[in-house]
């Protein structure tokens, strides 16, 4: 029997045609091209994109803040006016109202949003260019932190990623965080806090409904909608982030009548009072020169200096007055003279008030710590503080007579010094010849002791600046500055110690890190009594001296005047035994003030203003007496040691290895010769 066997073909064996197979594995081949092309693109979009994990550590461009002695805020250095402020720490209604204004999906999408980008590409269609980015919150966090403004569909994209990789590894608070601290609010200010001080002046803690919502309607237009330039636009923008948040349900709607209804109180918008100019910027160079203008400027430093700021006031004042006062007397072009004031505590050197100019919006040369001019008789204490050191007293008797000096330098080769009042008094006592101020009696003071000894002395007491090596150094020749001066007569205040004058206490960055901190360096550098006999006689300068102009401050006071040839500078350096402070007045031309505008009429007052106000609520203090120096009653013309009380006689003050006899114990006959 034959069997028959018929192959049966279902409809799974039926042969693929080779096109359909063909097409099948191009499409596959097109979807792996398009596939890796799209890696390719990813990779390349994304392979420059910095990470996220940073912004955990986020350390934004802040304000440094200069503070004063009673950490009161002077001044800020910044790029971007920016003071942080924790996401915790600001009303809800603020995460609220930026998220209502901004980015009302913020808590449901994952760093980007498709309906905003298909609404703004429509809209960017429509109107043949960009103008609308649809851009979250994280998408703007992630511009601001890393990509450029520019307006590009592929920094589009980029900023699309990097928000997505955002959004995965931050919190929505850590974003918002970020967002309202980075935010550009307008007119300088960087972020929630700085926005809030400077519109409202308060802390973002503090904000009301209609505050907030204001700010809010910020970041769209900061300029447009300005409260300053544009107050009835940003009502209405406020007006509009308030319906948005009445929308999304973070307020009702009697709450949106109210804050649309409420008065604004904004911030008067002026100028900050630079009323310390000159001493900020001393600060700014120091710390600029140490640790560079990126900490400065970017690293949020808090800076707490020695300005007082009242005594910093009266400062200004006080120099503003005295110099109205000169040109109205000379009738000067108001603004044209300058002046410089510089005051420190005398114990440990540190700067309680500078200013080193009429007005640092025209020059911000510093007349108190820059400008080398001659002191005149300003720098005869320092001449006679060596002298003392070298043996001689306060009654040591020097003949006021005329000398003359070869010098190959003038006319007829001859150098012949004068008296400011061409007089000549004779035989003097050395009391006399400090309070009154005679050149020719420091002439001589000075050739006895040496110009070398004299010059050495000057600079162990603070003088850093060249100094002639001539007989004119006791007529103050040598430029120096107003604060070399002040620390040297300083030296006299407390008791032979010499300090470094400092205006920077402390220095800390935004982590607590303690920078640097002061440290007061006083260095014994004369006998605590040599520098008492000069202290006390130019005590006397004040009482009935050239000094006398500002007696009427009514304490123990020790200064000394000075004035320079054809009266181009005006010095008063004086000082009670708490505060040192010295004023210079001139013109930057190194031009005559006018005939008689000497130390103590054109710098004198200016000292006596200021002090006034600064020791007018302070104890009153006495120079104290240092052991080894006693008093003896002498005859104030002759220097010679009385017993009676006749009238005229004073108490000088002496060594006491070294007191005057009764008939004289300061010039012998041989002696008085050789100062003829």
């Amino acid at each position: 029997m034959t069997v028959r066997h018929e192959k049966i073909e279902g409809e799974g064996s039926k042969k693929i045609p080779p096109k359909l197979v063909i097409f099948a594995l191009g499409f596959i081949a097109l979807i792996l091209v398009i596939a890796a092309v799209g890696i390719l693109i990813y990779y390349l979009l994304t392979m420059d994109l910095p990470g996220v994990d940073t912004l955990k550590d986020y350390r934004p461009s802040i304000a440094s803040s200069v503070y004063d002695d009673n950490d009161e805020l002077i001044d800020e250095f910044f790029l971007e006016d920016r003071k942080i402020i924790k996401i915790n720490e600001v009303p809800k209604l603020v995460h609220h109202a930026f998220v209502a204004a901004e980015d009302s999906r913020f808590y449901q999408h994952q760093g980007f949003d498709m309906q905003s980008i298909t609404r703004a590409m429509f809209k960017n269609f429509e109107a043949g260019y960009i103008v609308q980015g649809g851009s979250t919150i994280t998408q703007q966090v992630a511009k601001m932190m890393y990509l450029s403004p520019e307006k590009k569909y592929l920094r589009k994209f980029k900023e699309a990623i990097l928000a997505y990789k955002i959004d995965k590894y931050l919190t929505k608070d850590e974003i918002l965080n970020l967002y309202l601290n980075q935010i550009y609010l307008g007119h300088g200010t960087y972020g929630i806090e700085s926005a809030a001080l400077t519109y409202f002046g308060k802390s973002a803690k503090e904000l009301t409904l209609p505050e907030i919502a204001l700010l809010a309607g910020l970041p769209k237009a900061p300029s447009t909608y300005s409260p300053f330039l544009h107050y009835e636009k940003s009502k209405q923008r406020q007006a509009y982030v308030l319906s948005r948040m009445v929308e999304d349900g973070y307020i009702s709607s009697a709450d949106m009548k109210q804050a649309v209804a409420a008065q604004l109180k904004l911030k008067p918008i002026m100028p900050k009072d630079k009323y310390a100019a000159y001493f900020v910027e001393n600060v700014r160079r120091y710390v600029q020169e140490k640790y560079g203008a990126d900490v400065l400027y970017k690293e949020g430093l808090s800076i707490y200096t020695t300005l007082n700021i009242s005594a910093q006031k009266a400062a200004r004042d006080a120099i503003e007055k005295g110099l109205a006062e000169l040109e109205a007397r000379e009738k000067y072009e108001s603004g044209l003279v300058q002046g410089s004031l510089l005051s420190m505590d005398v114990k440990t050197g540190a700067i309680r008030a500078m200013v080193g100019g009429r007005d640092f919006n025209k020059s911000e040369f510093n007349r108190a710590t820059q400008s080398r001019r001659q002191p005149g008789s300003a720098f005869k204490p320092l001449i006679y503080t060596a002298a003392f050191d070298k043996g001689m007293n306060p009654s040591t008797r020097i003949v006021d007579s005329p000398i003359v000096f070869e010098d190959p330098s003038t006319e007829n080769g001859l150098w012949k010094p004068r008296n400011f009042d061409e007089k000549f008094l004779g035989p003097v006592t050395m009391r006399t010849a400090l309070v009154q101020s005679r050149n020719i009696v420091t002439i001589k003071i000075l050739q006895e002791i040496g110009v070398d000894y004299a010059a050495s002395y000057a600079m162990n007491m603070g003088i850093t600046s060249p100094l002639v090596r001539g007989l004119s150094l006791a007529l103050g020749t040598s430029g120096v500055t107003l604060q070399e001066l002040v620390r040297a007569y300083d030296v006299l205040a407390n008791s032979g110690k010499k300090v470094t004058p400092y205006f920077i206490k402390k220095i800390v960055d935004r982590t607590g890190n303690v920078f640097e901190e002061a440290n007061v360096q006083t260095e014994q550098v004369i006998d605590p009594r040599i520098a008492f006999m000069t202290t006390y006689i130019m005590q006397d300068v004040v009482e009935s001296g050239t000094g006398r102009r500002v007696k009427s401050i009514g304490r123990p006071v020790a200064g000394k005047t000075g004035t320079t040839n054809d009266f181009r500078d005006a010095w008063f350096i004086g000082f009670t035994p708490s505060i040192i402070t010295g004023v210079w007045v001139g013109f930057d031309q190194e031009i005559t003030l006018g005939k008689q505008e000497v130390g103590g009429r054109a710098a004198a007052p200016i000292w006596l203003y200021f002090m006034e106000k600064v020791v007018q609520k302070t104890p009153m203090e006495a120079f104290p007496t240092p052991e080894g120096i006693v008093f003896v009653k002498v005859d104030p013309k002759t220097g010679f040691a009385v017993k009676d009380s006749a009238k005229g006689t004073i108490y000088e003050c002496f060594l006491e290895n070294a007191t005057p006899s009764e008939k004289t114990d300061a010039v012998n006959d041989e002696k008085e010769d050789l100062f003829r």
